[in-house]
């Protein structure tokens, strides 16, 4: 039998802590499969004293990550700290150095120094392995870095963060308003203190930065998305959608297009007989058009420490047997250059919602406004006041758009403020109808 992979974790967190504990209480079924045994032989943590679940006697301990990257006597450094500088790049890197492969679940990292450090383990013949860096415990990097090998993949789109997928399920589910489902999410643990990172789309923009690579053999870009969070989503918008057949979703897309690749997350508003409408809680998505299969859609869970443990494991699993691939998908220097894709028009067009003063002229107003900027309306609804009779001097309005780009509507509705007939600032969605482009 083979000589034992030899771990080297540093984190030992909810991910860390689960990944030990599945080592242990799987041992016997890992090494039947792998034909050797798998071994957790040096640790990193904060805390020595800190009760996980597990023993760490025998294991040699290290009070910093780089320094279980740079010194112990490991085939594989597990990264599990977070962030994209500080201890776990400089880890990623003392290990890669040294020609010893890496597994991490950090996405930060990699939408931020993904493109330097596969370039490094290729030169040292190593490779960094990050099944759960995206999607959690859904196998999608693996998918699209193996099995869609003999595809060309035209679009890869999802929900990507569990925290907003539950709030807005709250918010249709409950009419509960966005402040009130996020202090619920802080109180059940999907939610940071903090929450700017999930709820402002930047925790998605990482993981579809990642997911852009892979689809499209390119290096990764993360400037280049355009990011918007769900903060603005309002429960006036869930109602609007609802009746208009649709659920609002913060959606993740990246596709290829004639001049270039779009990246974008943003809300949006997905058919509701649509397979991705269905994909409730902190539950994630990941929906992926190619020429050979068409359309396929991986969900699970997105998070939690079995999930990412297990995606973690398969990566470790995936050294021990010795299937290896390029870091993202090819050799480093097959990656091509990133090109931003030029502004298109929007097939799906736009919802917009708008507070109006009741005054006349001011509909006349925004009508012209959106004609001046070649803006076609499908439909314009106002919509029902508030049953207290607040705000009697403003009258909600639901613009529906045709097919237009962004940046005309953006002008549009700049100048309709500008000419002081609404209260408050406009808001927009994006609809998507997720067909085929």
């Amino acid at each position: 039998m083979a000589t034992p992979l030899r771990l080297g974790i540093a984190g030992l967190g909810t991910v860390g802590g689960a990944l030990a504990r599945l080592v242990e209480a799987k041992r016997d079924a890992l090494e039947k499969r792998a034909q050797r045994r798998i071994e957790i032989v040096a640790v990193s943590a904060r805390d020595r004293m800190r009760e996980r679940g597990f023993s760490t006697e025998g294991m040699a301990w290290h009070d910093d990550p780089v320094s279980l990257a740079s010194h112990a006597e490991i085939d594989a450094y597990v990264e599990l700290v977070g962030g994209s500088e500080g201890a776990a790049l400089e880890s990623v890197k003392a290990a890669l150095n040294r020609g010893i492969p890496v597994i991490t679940a950090n996405k930060a990292l990699l939408a931020h120094h993904g493109v330097q450090l596969a370039k490094l383990a290729a030169k040292k013949n190593s490779t960094i392995l990050f099944e759960a860096a995206v999607a959690g415990g859904i196998p999608v990097i693996k998918t699209m870095r193996e099995a869609l090998a003999g595809n060309e993949v035209a679009r890869v789109y999802g929900i990507l963060n569990g925290t907003c997928n539950y709030i807005l399920t709250r918010m249709e589910k409950e009419g509960l308003t966005f402040a009130e489902c996020l202090a619920e999410a802080q109180r059940l643990g999907y939610a940071e203190a903090d929450p700017t990172f999930d709820v402002g789309g930047f925790d998605a923009a990482h993981k579809l930065a990642i997911l852009t690579s892979l689809a499209f053999g390119c290096e990764i870009d993360l400037d280049s998305i355009f990011i918007e969070g769900i903060s603005n989503v309002a429960i006036e918008d869930i109602e609007a959608a609802a009746e208009l057949g649709y659920r609002i979703k913060l959606l993740a897309v990246a596709q290829r297009t004639d001049t270039g690749i779009e990246q974008r997350v943003h809300p949006t508003m997905i058919p509701t007989k649509s397979a991705l409408a269905q994909v409730d809680g902190v539950t994630n998505a990941v929906a992926i058009d190619s020429d050979l299969l068409g359309s396929i859609l991986l969900a699970g869970p997105g998070a939690g420490g079995n999930a990412t443990a297990s995606a973690v494991l398969s990566d470790v699993m995936d050294l021990a047997i010795g299937s290896v691939t390029p870091t993202l998908g090819v050799a480093p220097a097959n990656l091509t250059p990133y090109k931003r894709a030029r502004m298109r028009a929007h097939e799906g067009g736009y919802y917009i919602r708008l507070s109006v003063l009741d005054r006349v002229g001011a509909f006349a107003s925004i009508a012209r406004r959106m004609a001046e900027n070649q803006i076609s309306l499908e439909s314009i609804v106002q919509r029902r006041r508030d049953s207290d009779g607040a705000e009697s001097d403003v009258a909600p309005v639901v613009l529906i758009t045709h097919e237009t780009t962004e940046a005309a509507v953006r002008k549009a509705l700049d100048l309709v403020s500008k000419d002081g007939h609404l209260k408050g600032e406009p808001h927009m969605i994006r609809i998507e109808d997720l067909s085929r482009d």
